[in-house]
């Protein structure tokens, strides 16, 4: 008996050509700018606005205008932070490995995932003394860096990843921005793509060095971010607060920066594929993948948090196992089951096929998603700090006005820098989505 293998799906649709990839993916950077893109800008720049007004009056004052107290000494500032570095590692992460697994429905996806990397990084209260963190030669005495805290770890391991995803991100463009260059007419935009393309003529020696940097900054990059993350998480898991010392966090936050991350290309790729005429690019077959990558992660996250209750209760520590019943049913309980029902419950409805191919719903379970990623490291964060061992040091915690309008802001920066991304460089790779034409004349 003969068995007939399934033919996938085509991953691109409408048989397109090498020059209808060019033409369609370069509409949008040649011609104006459209009204939708016109009005999210604006809209963006509205919240970066707010950001700066934010920014300036916390400099300005003092983090005494953040509601953190004597008990919770970290609150929206860190929440904000670790829900960033979240979306920002899982960008590079989604790119890189799909790379090395030779994935290739990746390859219209791939560019906005890198493009998310973002690091608000004001969470640190005095800015001007930010260098402090380095390991410079310093005129004050004994002041140098711990480098046994796990903060320290966040500076190298952060500034490390940001730098190799920034030539990540940057080198897989190049091709396409030379494309651009021989596509643009006016003088100044000619020579700024012609400066960043580097002079790529797409020789056979040029694509084959690109392959190979690829690649290897691919390999560098995977171990990198499950090692950042990591770090991120032990800025928690290394003290002593009960809800914090557990061993299962780095996994458990590598898990949840891929959900969000997945989560947020969802969001973005959603609206663009629509406004920007790309559905013939960016398939139902695309979006159904991302779905399932946000169903398992969605899953290992909740297997993570049912496995903190158990460890707490087979532990027999009443302050731990303290910490958890009060997590779920002390006054912050509202947050925990958003979280809840948010990470772990909703995208169970991706078990269905019309839920991974309905394109409306998946944008609006992106959104879900990434809501409950951030009452997740709220009730990480908080929960574990407002209830000490003494209960005269119990006191409850909300954001200021301040600190709302530092978290609305940061949504300011990215969406800002994703428009002005979006407009002046290519949202997905033209180079390799013409390697998997079925029709490439």
């Amino acid at each position: 008996m003969i068995h007939d293998s399934i033919i996938r799906e085509r991953l691109v649709t409408g048989d397109k050509t090498a020059a209808d990839v060019t033409r369609d993916i370069s509409r949008p950077i040649l011609n104006q700018p459209s009204t939708a893109w016109k009005v999210g800008f604006t809209l963006s720049v509205i919240f970066l606005a707010i950001f700066g007004i934010s920014l300036f009056w916390t400099v300005w004052t003092g983090i005494g205008v953040w509601n953190i107290n004597k008990s919770v000494m970290w609150g929206w500032d860190i929440t904000n932070f670790v829900f960033w570095v979240g979306i920002g590692h899982a960008g590079t992460l989604i790119s890189a490995v799909l790379l090395l697994f030779r994935q290739k429905w990746r390859m219209s996806i791939n560019r906005s995932a890198e493009a998310m990397t973002i690091f608000p990084v004001f969470h640190m209260g005095r800015v001007w003394v930010g260098y402090w963190a380095l390991p410079l030669p310093n005129a004050f005495g004994s002041l140098w860096v711990n480098f046994n805290s796990p903060l320290l770890w966040d500076v190298f391991a952060i500034s490390t990843y940001f730098t190799v995803s920034l030539l990540f991100w940057y080198i897989g463009m190049i091709p396409d921005i030379a494309t651009i260059r021989d596509k643009v007419k006016t003088k100044v935009a000619k020579f700024w793509y012609n400066f960043f393309s580097m002079g790529w003529v797409g020789s056979t020696r040029s694509w084959a060095r690109y392959e190979l940097v690829s690649l290897i900054l691919a390999g560098i990059s995977t171990p990198l971010v499950l090692s950042v993350h990591t770090i991120v998480s032990a800025d928690f898991a290394t003290s002593v607060i009960p809800g914090w010392h557990t061993t299962i966090f780095p996994p458990y936050f590598v898990a949840g920066a891929i959900f969000s991350g997945f989560g947020m290309v969802a969001t973005l790729l959603v609206v663009a594929r629509k406004v920007m005429n790309y559905e013939n690019y960016i398939t139902i077959g695309h979006l159904e993948a991302m779905t399932k990558i946000i169903m398992v992660t969605g899953s290992l996250v909740g297997i993570a948090y049912l496995t903190e209750f158990f460890i707490a209760w087979y532990s027999v520590v009443e302050y731990e196992q303290y910490a958890f019943l009060n997590r779920a049913f002390g006054p912050y309980w509202w947050a925990y089951w958003s979280m809840m029902s948010c990470n772990l419950l909703a995208p169970q409805v991706f078990w269905f096929k019309w839920a991974r191919t309905t394109p409306w719903f998946i944008f609006i379970m992106s959104i879900v998603v990434n809501v409950g990623m951030w009452f997740e490291r709220f009730v990480i964060i908080v929960t574990s700090l407002h209830r000490d061992y003494l209960p005269s040091s119990w006191v409850m915690y909300s954001g200021s006005l301040t600190e709302v309008g530092l978290f609305l802001g940061t949504f300011g920066i990215f969406f800002t820098c994703f428009f002005l991304f979006a407009k002046f460089l290519p949202v997905i790779n033209m180079a390799e989505v013409k390697s998997i034409l079925r029709n490439r004349e």
